[in-house]
């Protein structure tokens, strides 16, 4: 065991490593030679996707200690999408940083992650896995379906009713009383959003436990998978399975397929590039494009559909969708559980057909998300087509352009803006360098003079993201990003874009002459950041079609500690 290079140490080094632990009440015979297990705990009342994980974390100890093992919890740092600002994705290496350091730096044989809203899913693993420990994720799960007059809700309601408030449709008292009941329980959001789409791309990668994408975080069945977690992880140490066993090529091109079938978020991109260049398996934009081409929707879940997390679970679980397109899946590939991933759903059944449905009758054919390319994004950029207008996912316009958020906040609802239904707006300066951190500003509200004419969506792009729990015909991740000199910071008023993305193509109507004059009075704007985490990312942050990791950081550098003291 890897522990036994601290507790099993003789002389004054073993005396203070397992002196120090015993003042906490452990006896001698923890440090018998069993299994040490790290339990990383983002539980933090500023991140209240995450806010039941301390209790969480109890039911993990009880598998653990049942299974012979000996575990230990610690924290890590917390992202709240809820609260932190500008946005948590600019945090997300940072707390990678920590898990990665903390896991490596301390006696441990094998990690339990606890994970839960969007970015701690992510960051933890992509620390882990640059550790490359035996480690199994326990996802929070999500909150129970929020009630208004009758009628289930969820954060993507947030959008529509923002938009009929801001269009004098909906008054502030009544939009006031709906966010008293839209977060009913612990747990993440209850749509297919960034942290749901985490959810279930942890268990369609095969490190956690079967069925813990989607039961709902208050009920009791997540405390029991927690439990087996503790139990399985003891194992997993004994029998040497880390990460890099389980997570596979195989293990890669099946989450993108399992995330069509769901619709899930455009941010699952960034996020699964970014683990899987940090253990080493490489994917680039064409794969998700190429490999979701033949997978149709199966799941009607909001933002897509109209059920909820909790109907999801209630309705048999993601089990049921991997097995559904099982002969589309490597069925062969190991999970942490020690079986293949088609030994895990044999048993999984559909319970309610209008929220699961099977690839004889799909939702949709269309593909999930597509990955576009032009003179606007010659490395890429994505749109999730399964929230998108049809009509629209084939467009002409002209350009509205915004410099900046804060120019697009002053101006949008000017009723002298310059704009119709069938003008593109444009938003820069919101990747990850030139916010920083990418934040989910993408899907921008409509100025307010068209929602009044009735228009419920518009072709928009930008270098920034978009939040899973959000719809519209948006187009993300430009690369490169304004920030980086991409042509997107060419773009001019009155510009004209074509759209066609069944044919890929996001294209700017301006010569290559002429985009040349542009670039010679073009400049970054200055951000004023000089210093600490935030001037380093700036300068080290990779482009988002590359998974938006620092530089540094991709890759991993094993368990090993190069040097100790005492």
């Amino acid at each position: 065991m890897r522990s036994r290079d601290w507790f099993g140490k003789t002389g004054k080094d073993g005396f203070i490593y397992r002196a120090w632990m015993k003042k906490e009440g452990i006896p001698d015979h923890a440090f018998d030679g069993r299994p040490v297990i790290g339990i990383c705990n983002t539980w933090s009342e500023l991140t209240p996707c995450n806010g039941h994980f301390r209790d969480l974390a109890e039911h993990v100890k009880k598998g653990i200690y049942e299974a012979g093992g000996f575990p230990v919890e610690f924290p890590v740092m917390s992202l709240g999408e809820t609260l932190i600002r500008p946005t948590a994705m600019l945090y997300r290496n940072l707390a990678s940083m920590d898990v990665e350091e903390s896991i490596r730096a301390n006696p441990m044989d094998g990690a339990v992650l606890l994970c839960g809203c969007d970015k701690t899913t992510p960051s933890l693993l992509m620390g882990a896995c640059s550790v490359d420990l035996p480690t199994i994720v326990v996802s929070g799960g999500p909150m129970l379906n929020g009630k208004y007059k009758g009628k289930d809700i969820g954060i993507t309601d947030v959008w529509k009713y923002s938009e009929k408030n801001r269009a004098g449709k909906l008054a502030d008292e009544e939009f006031v009383s709906i966010e008293n009941m839209m977060c009913r329980s612990n747990g993440h959001c209850s749509v297919m959003g960034t942290a749901s789409t985490m959810a279930c791309m942890v268990e369609s990668l095969g490190v956690s436990l079967t069925g813990n994408a989607a039961i709902p975080a208050v009920d009791s069945r997540r405390k029991i998978l927690a439990h087996y977690s503790g139990r399985r992880i003891v194992d997993m140490v004994k029998e040497e399975l880390t990460l890099s066993k389980v997570l596979t090529r195989e293990a890669f091109e099946n989450a993108i397929k399992v995330n069509a079938a769901i619709g899930g978020s455009t941010n699952f991109i960034i996020h699964l590039t970014a683990i899987a260049n940090r253990i080493g398996v490489p994917i680039d934009l064409e794969d998700f494009d190429r490999l979701s081409q033949d997978v149709p929707l199966l799941l009607n879940l909001a933002p897509s559909g109209k059920y909820m997390m909790e109907d999801f679970y209630y309705a048999g679980g993601l089990p049921y969708i991997i097995k559904e397109i099982l002969p589309k899946l490597h069925k062969d590939s190991m999970t942490v559980s020690g079986y293949t991933v088609a030994e895990q759903v044999a048993d999984a059944a559909c319970w309610d057909k209008d929220v699961m449905t099977n690839v004889n009758n799909p939702l949709s054919t269309l593909p999930s998300v597509v990955v576009v390319k032009g003179n606007i994004c010659e490395n890429g950029a994505v749109i999730k087509v399964s929230a998108a207008t049809e009509k629209l996912l084939k467009h002409k316009g002209k350009a509205v352009v915004f410099e900046t958020i804060e120019d697009y906040k002053a101006r949008i609802d000017d009723p002298n803006l310059d704009v119709d239904e069938t003008s593109v707006l444009v938003l820069k300066n919101v990747g990850p360098k030139g916010y920083p951190g990418m934040p989910e500003v993408g899907n921008m509200g409509l100025p307010k003079k068209l929602l009044d004419k009735g228009v419920k969506d518009m072709v928009r792009i930008s270098d920034g993201r978009m939040s899973g729990t959000a719809f519209g015909t948006v187009f993300l991740h430009v690369s490169p990003e304004t920030a980086a000199g991409g042509n997107l910071a060419l773009i001019e008023n009155g510009d004209e874009i074509e759209v066609d993305v069944m044919n890929r193509k996001l294209h700017l109507a301006v010569s290559d002459g002429v985009l040349a004059e542009r670039r010679k009075n073009w400049k970054p704007i200055d951000l004023g950041y000089d210093r600490g985490y935030v001037n380093m990312y700036i300068n080290h942050v990779n482009q988002a079609d590359q998974g938006a990791d620092l530089d540094f950081l991709v890759g991993k550098s094993d368990s090993k500690v190069k040097r100790e003291s005492h």
